[in-house]
């Protein structure tokens, strides 16, 4: 699935520029495969915005709101939804400010520098923590670029390939077990895989792993 075909439940256009830039930054694509836009991190986030998680469904919500330890975890009274939509737009204004362009049409190096003062809370925003956005950012950015095919990022499993992460597990992996320094070199298998019938699986339901071929070093 590409961006075009993906219906954007959350994110206005504008955002979904936004994030496609930043999240490209955090994750940029190299020799070694796609980076975080064309691995569909933004229309993870976008997924993950439009679920109860971007309410906080599930947290309690009623304060009191106080500054709180790392080991205290997420005091904010902000909704995940409420960060990003926020925090978007009074970084656009402050890039429009400082800058006379919007984040995404800003130069990547500019970017970088601006991603950086995000993470160290150097960037003052009018309503909330710009490290507090960042760290949101960061941790979503990981999360699509790495979670199943089937929530909308790791598209063709670009992350797993990276780091040579079989996904599903397959019956045979007790056969593998005596096979010591040896890489396990398969076809990465994703949940969305075998629900759309794209990988083979046994009679018990697990997941059959297609070695890769390797080429010998010349």
């Amino acid at each position: 699935m590409t961006d075009a075909a993906y219906a954007y439940k959350f994110l206005t256009q504008p955002e979904v520029k936004f994030l496609e830039a930043a999240v490209e930054r955090l994750i940029p694509a190299d020799h070694l495969g796609p980076g975080a836009r064309d691995a569909g991190v933004a229309c993870f986030i976008d997924g993950q915005l439009a679920s109860p998680w971007g309410l906080h469904g599930r947290q309690y919500r009623a304060g009191p709101w106080q500054e709180g330890t790392p080991e205290q975890g997420f005091q904010s009274p902000l909704t995940p939804q409420e960060i990003y939509r926020t925090g978007m737009r009074e970084i656009d204004q402050h890039c429009r400010d400082e800058h006379a362009k919007a984040f995404p049409f800003l130069g990547a190096s500019l970017q970088d520098l601006l991603l950086r003062e995000m993470e160290n809370d150097a960037l003052a925003l009018p309503s909330l923590s710009s490290a507090l956005f960042f760290s949101l950012l960061l941790r979503n950015t990981m999360e699509g670029f790495f979670a199943d095919p089937l929530y909308g990022g790791n598209r063709d499993k670009a992350g797993w390939r990276l780091i040579g992460f079989p996904g599903v597990a397959a019956a045979n992996y007790t056969e593998e077990l005596d096979r010591h320094n040896q890489p396990y070199l398969v076809e990465p298998v994703s949940i969305l895989d075998i629900e759309q019938q794209r990988a083979q699986v046994d009679a018990q339901g697990y997941a059959k792993h297609i070695r890769l071929r390797v080429e010998p070093k010349s």
